[in-house]
């Protein structure tokens, strides 16, 4: 009779361990191919949305980038394009990291056409604590809807 209750304890334990499992799958099919320690940081806001452990209003995703509202804007269209790929920030790049940023920078262009930017637009690139880069996940800042000024900053 004491058995049960062990046998229930373990079916429950192992649907929980079920779950983590899926929900690992989920996050880690969604990330590019390659080594996990170069493609993510547990600890980093963007890798947590790029994993979809953070939810966030996508206005744009392809296999390499996903695009989203900025939560502080600064004009009236603040969008940021981040890559899937982690990389801490424009510093930290490499040579083979060239395509990745051209298409962060096509991403943003299409963008800008779908928030109606014809008149114009900037697109900037944070990098390190004296650049302003807040968070260390490499990202484009799209600011439109509002005429800029020069220099910036």
């Amino acid at each position: 009779m004491t058995a049960l209750p062990i046998v229930t304890g373990c079916c429950a334990i192992l649907h929980e361990v079920q779950s983590k499992v899926k929900n690992f799958s989920r996050i880690f099919s969604s990330l590019p191919k390659g080594n996990p320690s170069k493609i993510i940081s547990m600890d980093c806001i963007f890798c947590k949305i790029v994993s979809g452990e953070i939810p966030a209003q996508k206005l744009y995703e392809d296999e390499s980038c996903i695009a989203f509202s900025d939560i502080h804007p600064q004009a009236p269209v603040h969008l940021l394009v981040i890559p899937r790929k982690h990389i801490a920030s424009l510093a930290e790049a490499r040579a083979d990291d060239a395509v990745l940023l051209g298409q962060l920078v096509a991403a943003a262009t299409k963008l800008a056409a779908q928030q109606n930017l014809a008149k114009g637009f900037r697109i900037v690139m944070n990098t390190g604590p004296d650049g302003g880069q807040t968070v260390d996940h490499l990202h484009l800042h799209l600011l439109g809807g509002r005429t800029m000024h020069w220099p910036p900053g």
